[in-house]
C-alpha cells in the first residue's frame, strides 16, 4: 500500500515538473499576469514583413477599431430610439385598416400652405400623389395621408431644412400620432455622424426612406426607396442604355469606379481602400479628394496623384463600357450612382453594410445586383470574374427591366411605394414576388384583376398554358337611328359562324332603348345586349359578362367575313400579349411642327390597330379602367376617335412591342356620323385633328411615345400562292 502510494506521488511530481518546463510560458500567457496580458493584446499582430503589407494596409490601421469620430454602437441605439419610439410598429399595430374598407385604398395629400418652402423633390413627389388613381381630393375618403410638409431633406445644415415640424404636425386634426400617414425622406442626420435622425417624432407613421439603416427599418411596415436627384424626371424617364442589338461580347472594363474620396469621418474607411483593387487595365478606381470647402487642410499623400488620374477617364464613358460599377456607401448608405448604374446596365456592386435595399420586399436583388461586403473589399475582384457570361447578361437584363419598371421617373417610384403598401392591406389578394420581378412588373399586374399568372398574358410560356380558344364578341352601336342596321346585322351573321366565337355582346350606346329581343338575329351563339353610359370609354370596361381571355371588339358599320375573324383569332393566340387586327394607321414626329403626328395614309409601316375590328386579352380591359387615372379617360370621353389610340399607346406601354397586322379583304374606311353626311370632309378634317391632338396629349402624360412601330403583316401560309384553292385553308380570304 506504501509502495503504491510512492508510485502515485512521483507520477504527479513528475507531470508538473514536466508541465513547468514545457509550458510555462504558455501559463504566464494565459492570464494570470494581467499586466503581461494587456501588453501583449498591444503588441499584436507582430508583423515580420511589414515591406510586403504596406502597400495593402499599415499595421497602424489594422489595429484601430475605426475612426474615432464615429458614434460608439450606444450611442447609435439610442440616436435610433429617439427617432423610432414607436420601433416595434407594424401595420397590424400602427395602421387603421378600417379607414381603407369603405371607400378601398384613397390618398390624400394635405393642401399646400402659402409661403411654406417646398423642394424640386417634394414637389414631385406631391404631384406624382395626385397623378395617382388612388388619389382622392376628399380626407374623408383617404386611408392613406400623405403631408404637405416638405420632410425630404433633414440635414439642419441644409438650405432645405424645415423647421419646426413637430409643431406644425401636431396642429393638424388628422395626425393623430401619425396613424395612416407616410412620410418621405431622403436625407437623415447631419455632419459628422449622418445618424437617421430626422427631428421630428415621426409617431406611428409608415417612413418611406432612402439610405435606410436595416437595423431602423421596421419590417412590413417601412419601405426603402432609392436616393434620387432634383433633376430626376417627373414622369416617362429616359430608357436603359442596353439595346436589344447593341450588346457587346465583353466590354472593356470588368469593374469600376469613379467618384470623391472622403478623407475623414463616416464613410471615409470604404472610399479610401478603393485604390486596392485598382490595376489600370480592366479594373479601373479612381477617387478625388477634390471637393469640399478645407479639402487640402486634411489631404493625404494620395491625393495629388488621385487627382490626375481621376481627370483622365470619363464617368459617362466608364459606365458605358464597363460590366460591373462598384457603389460603395457615401457620407450615407445610399447614393445616386445607384441608379446611374441600373439605368446603364452596369451591375452594381453593392458595398454599403446594413443598408436596406429599395423595395426589397418587393424586388429580388439577388437577381440584379451584387451585394458585398465592406471588409472583403479585395475579394471583389476574383467574385465578380467568377460570374458567368449568361448569368451576366441576365443581369443586365433584370437592371434594365428595374429600372424601366420602378426607378426611371418619381411617378414610378411614388407609386411602387404606394402599391407595396395596398398590398399589405389585403395580403391573400396581394402580388407574388414572381409578379414584381418579371416583366411587365408588379405595377402593371393588377391583382383586383387575379393573382393567378395563366389569367394574364404575360406569363403563359412561364406557365406553361396557353389562352383560351374561344373569343368574345364585343360590338360596339351607336347609330343615330337607333334602330338595327344591316352591316350590323350581317357581322353579327358572319362573326356568329366563327368556329371560334363563344359568345356575342353588343354595348347599346344610342339614346334609345335597344330593339327587343325578337328583332335580333338568331345566332348559335348567345347574344347578350348591354346598355352602355353613351361614354367612348365605355368600350373597354371590364364587363363581367366577358368570360374569355379574347376580345374581339368590333364598330356597327364593320365588314369581316367568317375567315378573316378566324384567321385573326388563330394569329392573336400566338401573340397574346398584344393587339392584332385589321385597319392600321401610324405615327410619325413632325420636325417643322415639333409634335407627334397621325397619318391613315397607306405606309410601310404601322404602329396602330384600329379596334374597330382587333382581338386583345381581355385584361387590358381592366388596366385601362383601373390603371389609368380618371383624368385620362375623361380625355378619350371628350375627344372623339380617342379612345383605341389611348389603347394601343397603353398595350404599346406595357408590352414594349408593335401590335401586329394580319390580311383584309377589304380595306376598312372610317364611318361618318349621318348627320354630317354633307359635310363629310369638315367631319374627317375634324376627326383627324381630334386624333392628332389626343395622341400628343397621350404622349405628354406618359412622359415619351411609347408607340412602337412595325413593317408586318401576317398573311396565311399559300395566301396568292399559285396552288389549287382546296389546298388553302383560308381560300376565301383572296376574294375580292
Amino acid at each position: 500500500m506504501q509502495t503504491r502510494k510512492k508510485y502515485i506521488f512521483l507520477t504527479f511530481l513528475a507531470s508538473w515538473l514536466l508541465l513547468f518546463f514545457f509550458g510555462g510560458d504558455q501559463l504566464r500567457r494565459f492570464g494570470f499576469f494581467s499586466k503581461r496580458k494587456a501588453e501583449a493584446r498591444r503588441n499584436w499582430p507582430r508583423w515580420t514583413d511589414r515591406s510586403l503589407l504596406k502597400s495593402f494596409a499599415d499595421p497602424e490601421e489594422l489595429q484601430s477599431d475605426g475612426d474615432p469620430s464615429l458614434p460608439s454602437p450606444r450611442a447609435q441605439r439610442v440616436a435610433r430610439l429617439s427617432v423610432y419610439k414607436n420601433s416595434r410598429c407594424r401595420m397590424e399595430t400602427c395602421f387603421d385598416f378600417s379607414r381603407c374598407e369603405k371607400h378601398g385604398f384613397k390618398v390624400f395629400a394635405y393642401p399646400r400652405e402659402r409661403d411654406q418652402p417646398l423642394s424640386e423633390s417634394y414637389g414631385k413627389i406631391l404631384a406624382s400623389i395626385e397623378r395617382s388613381r388612388y388619389y382622392t381630393p376628399n380626407p374623408e375618403e383617404a386611408c392613406l395621408f400623405i403631408l404637405s410638409i416638405d420632410t425630404l431633406d433633414r440635414d439642419h445644415l441644409s438650405g432645405q431644412y424645415v423647421r419646426n415640424v413637430d409643431e406644425k404636425i401636431r396642429s393638424f386634426p388628422l395626425w393623430n400620432g401619425g396613424r395612416n400617414h407616410l412620410i418621405f425622406n431622403l436625407y437623415s442626420g447631419t455632419w459628422p455622424n449622418y445618424t437617421e435622425d430626422l427631428g421630428f417624432d415621426i409617431g406611428q407613421a409608415i417612413l418611406a426612406k432612402a439610405s435606410f439603416y436595416t437595423k431602423s427599418f421596421r419590417p412590413g411596415f417601412d419601405i426603402s426607396i432609392p436616393l434620387f436627384s432634383k433633376d430626376h424626371p417627373q414622369r416617362g424617364g429616359e430608357r436603359g442604355w442596353l439595346y436589344q442589338d447593341s450588346i457587346p461580347p465583353k466590354k472593356k472594363y470588368l469593374l469600376v469606379f469613379k467618384g470623391k474620396r472622403y478623407l475623414t469621418g463616416i464613410g471615409s474607411g470604404t472610399r479610401n481602400a478603393l485604390h486596392h483593387i485598382h490595376n489600370g487595365k480592366d479594373i479601373v478606381s479612381l477617387t478625388t479628394c477634390k471637393h469640399g470647402k478645407d479639402w487640402e487642410k486634411h489631404k493625404d499623400v494620395r491625393c495629388d496623384k488621385d487627382n490626375v488620374d481621376y481627370e483622365k477617364f470619363d464617368y459617362q464613358e466608364l459606365l458605358h463600357n464597363s460590366t460591373f460599377c462598384i457603389v460603395p456607401r457615401g457620407r450615407r448608405l445610399g447614393s445616386f450612382r445607384f441608379l446611374e448604374a441600373l439605368q446603364a446596365a452596369c451591375i452594381p456592386v453593392l458595398l454599403s453594410d446594413g443598408w436596406e435595399l429599395p423595395f426589397a420586399e418587393a424586388i429580388d436583388w439577388g437577381k440584379a445586383a451584387v451585394v458585398g461586403n465592406e471588409r472583403l473589399l479585395l475579394q471583389i475582384p476574383s467574385a465578380v470574374r467568377c460570374i458567368h457570361p449568361e448569368r451576366v447578361l441576365a443581369f443586365q437584363q433584370q437592371t434594365q427591366f428595374l429600372w424601366d419598371a420602378y426607378f426611371s421617373s418619381v411617378d414610378k417610384i411614388v407609386h411602387t411605394t404606394l402599391e407595396i403598401i395596398k398590398d399589405r392591406l389585403l395580403p391573400h389578394r396581394s402580388r407574388s414576388r414572381f409578379l414584381w420581378n418579371t416583366l411587365p412588373g408588379g405595377l402593371l399586374a393588377l391583382p383586383d384583376f387575379s393573382t393567378h399568372l395563366g389569367d394574364f398574358p404575360f406569363y403563359y410560356l412561364q406557365h406553361g398554358s396557353g389562352p383560351s380558344k374561344k373569343f368574345t364578341a364585343f360590338i360596339r352601336a351607336v347609330s343615330l337611328a337607333c334602330s338595327l342596321s344591316q352591316p350590323i346585322l350581317r357581322l353579327i351573321q358572319a362573326v356568329s359562324e366563327s368556329q371560334y366565337c363563344a359568345q356575342i355582346l353588343v354595348l347599346w350606346s344610342c339614346e334609345k332603348p335597344p330593339p327587343p329581343s325578337r328583332k335580333w338575329p338568331q345566332t348559335a351563339v348567345p347574344l347578350t345586349i348591354i346598355q352602355g353610359r353613351r361614354k367612348l370609354s365605355d368600350r373597354f370596361f371590364p364587363y363581367m359578362a366577358i368570360q374569355t381571355d379574347a376580345v374581339l371588339s368590333l364598330d356597327e358599320h364593320t365588314s369581316l367575313s367568317t375567315s378573316e375573324v378566324d384567321f385573326a383569332f388563330v394569329v392573336w393566340r400566338s401573340f397574346p400579349e398584344r393587339i392584332v387586327g385589321f385597319p392600321t394607321r401610324s405615327h410619325f414626329w413632325d420636325a417643322e411642327q415639333r409634335r407627334w403626328g397621325y397619318t391613315s395614309k397607306w405606309t410601310n409601316e404601322l404602329s396602330i390597330v384600329l379596334t374597330a375590328a382587333a382581338f386583345y386579352h381581355r385584361y387590358y380591359h381592366s388596366l385601362f379602367t383601373e390603371y389609368l387615372p380618371a383624368g385620362l379617360r375623361e380625355l378619350v370621353d371628350g375627344l372623339a376617335a380617342c379612345e383605341d389610340i389611348l389603347m394601343n399607346v397603353l398595350v404599346a406601354a406595357v408590352t414594349k412591342l408593335p401590335p401586329i397586322k394580319v390580311t383584309q379583304r377589304k380595306q376598312h374606311k372610317e364611318t361618318v356620323p349621318q348627320q354630317v353626311k354633307g359635310t363629310a370632309g369638315a367631319a374627317s378634317s375634324r376627326r383627324f385633328t381630334q386624333r392628332q391632338d389626343c395622341l400628343n396629349q397621350l404622349a405628354d402624360w406618359f412622359g415619351y411615345m411609347p408607340l412602337v412601330s412595325s413593317q408586318l403583316r401576317l398573311d396565311p401560309v399559300l395566301f396568292k400562292d399559285q396552288v389549287s384553292v382546296l389546298r388553302k385553308k383560308y381560300p376565301r380570304l383572296e376574294k375580292p
